[in-house]
């Protein structure tokens, strides 16, 4: 409501489209699809305030600014926040631009259940974000720009001030759910044990070694882990655990996936433990367009700002648009390498040095008259 109502002060027309996606566009001296900037709101529960916030509120400024400028530009200049972008709560992530570009159909998205248990419709219209217009149907991006904080160490670690986003690597996440069987801690002897936490702590151990063995871009993580009963005494009979593989590469992805599930599947056996697969999102690595990289690497330059190329090791919203317009995407340092954690920081002089960038490739992209 706050941001809606910053849209509003600022002159902007404002969409709410019926996965919750909100636009809010300048008019431009032609009849042309808009430039988009764009990201998110939402956040996941150990979140700080700049990841997702720092591009729609630097969309905001960049129109403010053109408009106390008189800048007039000939495509519409809009600015967007997307429906769960982080996938936290609601799987998979991105899945607002998602539903936007036509990559998840809407009737999916909107019944998918939450892990609290609602579901997406279902809060969207609680909290009164069910929008009417068609998705995507009335603004179709002539380009697609996202300002965001690297939530990585490279930029801080190499003295860097600007990160011209090359592209968006794979991800691949799964939930595993593993059935054993409840029994005494202290009688069941080891070798007559059906131990579903067992098999999770060696799928644990599996992952890391494989990142080491593959190397290169791959990480792996398992972020999610719940078992039950959950008591100090008790065998664990049940496990649910998620699977979060990413790499650069989509045949090294690819390879990942296969050694994982293969090796689920051998110690599940060995064990007598039961495993249910469930695929939550899977991305395959995306390229920016060439021309907005450049773009952004020269409009940084330009300004005397020092300028790498590198590729995103976090998914997000602009992943959505690559594959349907130019697209592409800004990084400014994140202190100490830290997201999602309330620690993280950006300086404000890093936060004014990224939308300068932006302001610059916004105005190129939409053509100032």
């Amino acid at each position: 409501d706050l941001v809606v109502s910053w849209m509003r002060e600022l002159g902007l027309t404002v969409t709410v489209d019926r996965i919750g996606n909100v636009l809010g566009a300048r008019a431009g001296a032609a009849a042309l699809p808009p430039v988009i900037i764009g990201s998110h709101i939402d956040t996941v529960r150990t979140g700080g305030k700049y990841d997702g916030n720092y591009g729609v509120l630097a969309g905001l400024e960049v129109i403010e600014r053109l408009a106390e400028a008189g800048v007039v530009t000939r495509h519409p200049v809009a600015v967007g926040f997307f429906t769960n972008e982080e996938g936290a709560r609601f799987a998979p992530d991105m899945l607002g631009s998602a539903v936007h570009q036509g990559e998840l159909a809407l009737d999916l998205a909107l019944a998918t259940a939450g892990i609290d248990g609602p579901t997406v419709g279902a809060e969207l219209t609680r909290i009164g974000y069910a929008g009417e217009t068609p998705v995507g149907g009335a603004v179709r991006a002539a380009a697609f720009l996202e300002l965001h904080v690297e939530q990585g160490p490279v930029l801080e670690r190499e003295g860097q001030e600007i990160g011209a986003v090359t592209g968006v690597q794979g991800i691949s996440w799964t939930e595993l759910t593993l059935h054993g069987v409840s029994n005494h801690a202290g009688t069941t002897p080891m070798s007559m044990r059906t131990d579903a936490g067992y098999v999770a702590a060696e799928i644990s151990c599996f992952v890391r070694r494989l990142t080491r063995e593959l190397g290169g871009a791959q990480v792996a993580t398992v972020g999610h882990q719940v078992f039950a009963p959950n008591l100090v005494n008790v065998i664990p009979n049940r496990v649910v655990m998620t699977l979060d593989l990413r790499n650069t590469d989509e045949q090294i992805l690819q390879q990942a996936e296969r050694q994982t599930f293969a090796f689920v599947e051998q110690i599940a056996a060995s064990e007598g433990v039961r495993v249910e697969q469930r695929t939550l999102a899977r991305f395959a690595p995306v390229a920016f367009s060439p021309e907005m990289v450049a773009r952004v690497e020269a409009a940084a330059r330009a300004q005397g700002r020092s300028v790498r190329r590198m590729p995103s090791g976090a998914g997000h919203d602009a992943q959505m648009f690559a594959p349907h317009c130019p697209t592409g995407m800004i990084f400014v340092p994140s202190a100490g390498g830290i997201s999602h954690n309330v620690r993280e920081y950006t300086a404000p002089a890093q936060l004014v040095a990224g939308a300068n960038v932006l302001l610059e490739v916004v105005q190129q992209v939409a053509r100032v008259d």
